[in-house]
């Protein structure tokens, strides 16, 4: 019996499915390579090399391949071979991909395979003991994945499935997929016209259209101005800089290849610059400005950054994952008497923001630390440095009673952070906010200010974001809400349906009344009957409907429908303006 609530046993159970997908695929197609298929959270995946691409009916016929191996109950067998011999085996069975995973192992490694029947993979399992051991099983899907996840590298075929001990667990997973699928920002987001994607613009680079763009000004709108009444300062800086200046930053040795980098990065006798990824080593400029004393600090310098970032084209997904974006974006520059302080000011700050849209509920925390081993020197400063700055996080978070994850591996080049995480309707899991802490760059900007002792000190750094990106909270508000935002973000917040023609003047004078009142109201003026206009109301996910007729017109009121209250029944403007503005005013969140 495997026990699926241990990710082990769950991982084992699922690679074992993937393996028996490949075999399914290599009875089918032969000539088909194998590149790499593991687990993941929600099942599993095998990336494939074939000509043709795989359609529904494969799918189909891939699946009941694999009833037939699960059926003659193969032994999975575990066997290891040194790397020469390893490399002859994969190049004998015609497995490129293979070969250059071998060729990337130590020459005096022992590799490991599974074979299951005829099939034989390279693999460092675990496994079941047998294909017969897999009970219920699901593809689900099938999309492009760059070979390595680099696009410099062939566009491969990756097959998505899941598998579960029991017909039951895969009946419940498929519903509860097929519930995601509907609320998938990616397709509801471009079905309600919040956002598109055009292929000669490119990936990642969405185009907000007019209901995401002011949702996004919107929430922008609301993140300055709480910010400013919390003591921040607005900054506007470049979207681009020299190099020079990321070199004194770090950007430049730890995160040059994920910037765009305008001109020749190797050429040091001509100038060459490059978009920002972030926005740390402009602001700091606002402090250097003149010198500072300790009594300008805290100085809490924020900015809606728009930064850039050279994602993988295999990571992009609608607004989740693009490579420009904009950002709620801070640097608190401050003493060290006051990094508790102002660190548990931006977790309540970031807090009360995804509270009130309505995320915060979903969120989990996770403190990321550095890892002493990593092998891309991806890390700045000494593990004095890092254990220092480790320390006071663990100990300003345990002292907030804050429950969190640990992330090794995770943190940013400069120092620790607590990220808030977030997961997309199929469980993907990305960061929505960050609090970090930094010891390390204002001492590589000379950042220093004048102390009660009249020495110079090194002022403490915090990184932070109160919203995240805007972009992607916008994706997983569509998510939340299926749609139907709360009505204080709505970029529709009223529809005005005229029965017929004789009613449009008096429609238009209410919307007008409406707007001058700061409620976003539009007229439905088309030559259509009334339930063809309240059906699609619904289908656009608007929360009130006024419906005007003779009756209206004459008594100077409107018929008002709530897509939550049902019907309200006749209303005056006045009163009906009243309740729109309460509930505006108190953010309310709806269910959906």
């Amino acid at each position: 019996m495997v026990d699926f609530e241990i990710n082990e046993e769950r991982n084992r159970y699922r690679h074992s499915t993937s393996h028996i997908m490949a075999q399914a695929i290599k009875r089918l197609w032969p000539e088909t390579k194998l590149a790499i298929g593991p687990a993941i959270d929600d099942g599993f995946y095998y990336d494939f090399d074939r000509d043709e691409a795989f359609s529904a009916e494969d799918l189909k016929k891939i699946e009941e391949e694999m009833k037939k191996i699960v059926k003659e109950n193969l032994p999975i067998e575990r066997f290891e071979l040194p790397r020469k011999e390893a490399r002859e085996l994969m190049e004998k069975l015609g497995e490129p991909y293979k070969v250059e995973l071998i060729d990337d192992l130590p020459e005096d490694a022992i590799i490991s395979f599974y074979k299951q029947g005829e099939f034989t993979d390279l693999c460092a399992g675990p496994h079941m003991e047998s294909t017969g051991e897999i009970k219920a099983f699901k593809l689900l899907s099938c999309a492009g994945a760059y070979w390595r996840g680099s696009e410099k590298n062939k566009m491969l075929q990756r097959i998505y499935g899941t598998s579960f001990p029991d017909k039951e667990q895969l009946k419940a997973f498929v519903a509860a997929r097929e519930e995601a699928l509907k609320r998938d920002h990616n397709k509801l987001g471009r079905e309600l016209e919040y956002f598109t994607t055009v292929d000669y613009i490119g990936q990642g680079l969405p185009i907000l259209l007019p209901k995401g763009a002011r949702v996004v000004q919107l929430l922008q709108r609301w993140v300055e101005d709480v910010e400013q009444s919390k003591g921040c300062l607005l900054t506007k800086t470049p979207y681009f800089a020299k190099r020079d200046l990321y070199k004194i930053s770090g950007h430049w040795d730890h995160y040059r290849d994920g910037m765009f980098i305008m001109g020749d990065a190797d050429d040091e006798t001509k100038e060459c610059f490059a978009l920002r990824p972030m926005t740390c080593p402009f602001q700091y400029q606002v402090f250097l400005n003149r010198q500072r004393s300790y009594r300008d600090l805290p100085m809490r310098l924020t900015e809606t950054s728009t930064l850039f970032r050279n994602e993988d084209s295999g990571e992009m997904h609608g607004l989740i994952r693009v490579r420009q974006f904009t950002i709620s974006e801070g640097h608190y520059i401050l003493r060290p008497d006051q990094l508790e302080q102002e660190f548990s000011n931006c977790l309540e700050l970031a807090k009360y923001f995804l509270g009130t849209v309505g995320l915060l509920e979903d969120c989990t925390f996770r403190f990321s630390q550095w890892d002493p081993a990593n092998p891309k020197n991806k890390y700045e400063g000494t593990a004095e440095q890092w254990e220092e700055a480790q320390a006071v996080m663990k100990k300003i978070l345990d002292d907030l009673g804050l429950e969190y994850t640990i992330g090794i591996d995770e943190a940013a080049f400069y120092g620790p952070k607590l990220d808030i995480q977030y997961k997309n309707v199929f469980g993907k899991e990305d960061t929505l906010v960050t609090i970090q802490i930094d010891m390390l760059l204002a001492e590589k900007f000379g950042m220093e200010y004048i102390d009660k002792d009249g020495q110079k000190k090194l002022p403490y750094i915090i990184h932070r974001t109160s919203l995240g990106c805007f972009e992607r909270t916008l994706a997983y508000l569509i998510e939340k809400y299926a749609g139907c935002l709360p009505l204080w973000m709505a970029p529709e917040q009223v529809r005005i349906l005229p029965i017929a023609d004789a009613h449009l003047d008096r429609s238009f004078e209410i919307r007008d009344a409406l707007r001058a009142k700061g409620i976003r109201a539009e007229v439905d003026d088309r030559s259509e009957k009334l339930g063809k206009k309240i059906r699609e109301a619904n289908i656009n996910k608007v929360i009130y409907m006024f419906t005007v007729g003779d009756k209206e017109v004459e008594e100077g009121t409107v018929s008002v429908r709530s897509r939550f209250e049902g019907d309200l029944g006749s209303m005056s403007i006045d009163a009906i303006c009243d309740k729109l503005l309460e509930e505006i005013e108190s953010k309310k969140a709806v269910k959906c």
